[in-house]
């Protein structure tokens, strides 16, 4: 059984463990070296001190994956705007993880007053994170074209979007997100 729960200082190592198992070998992230837990950690810190979402599946007391919201761009025009992240450990995938953890994560910015949400999948072929999104009602937006160089070949990234709580038309209500730099 996957327990969705808020991602804690502790999961650091763990989650670090899993990113840099897809910075080193896949190309949904466009890093190509890994952060340290240290560098791990104040991103977690950036993230959950604005409130957002930073969630662990963990099954079996393992972590089995991470997923997060954090900001799109800073400027205030885009504080009802979140970019989503969802990393799952490789002896994990295809079980679902991806999905309860995204699920969770679309879940909190509703319930925060967000409205829309974006992701940016890297490469064409990454059909794993397009078919997640997708199947968590994200359509498609488009493609930026070789806009990344790793591992001796260009990439693509897919952007996918989301309405969040229903739909983007008419005045938000609340506040957005704190974008005076969190």
């Amino acid at each position: 059984m996957t327990r969705i729960r808020p991602a804690t200082l502790d999961d650091t190592e763990a989650l670090r463990a899993i990113y840099a198992h897809h910075v080193a070998h896949g190309f949904g992230s466009f890093e190509e070296t890994a952060p340290s837990v240290e560098t791990m950690a104040d991103r977690w810190a950036a993230i959950t001190r604005r409130g957002l979402p930073y969630l662990v599946a963990e099954i079996d007391g393992a972590v089995a994956g991470l997923a997060y919201a954090g900001p799109y761009r800073p400027r205030s025009a885009y504080r009802y705007t979140v970019e989503d992240s969802v990393y799952v450990a490789p002896a994990f995938q295809g079980q679902g993880v991806g999905k309860a953890l995204l699920g969770v994560v679309i879940e909190t910015c509703e319930a925060m007053g967000l409205r829309r949400m974006l992701a940016f999948i890297g490469d064409s072929g990454n059909a794993g994170s397009i078919g997640v999104h997708r199947s968590c009602g994200f359509r498609h937006a488009g493609v930026l074209e070789k806009v990344g160089f790793k591992a001796g070949r260009w990439l693509d990234v897919v952007v996918m979007e989301r309405d969040l709580g229903g739909t983007v038309d008419g005045a938000p209500q609340g506040p957005g997100l704190d974008l005076s730099g969190g």
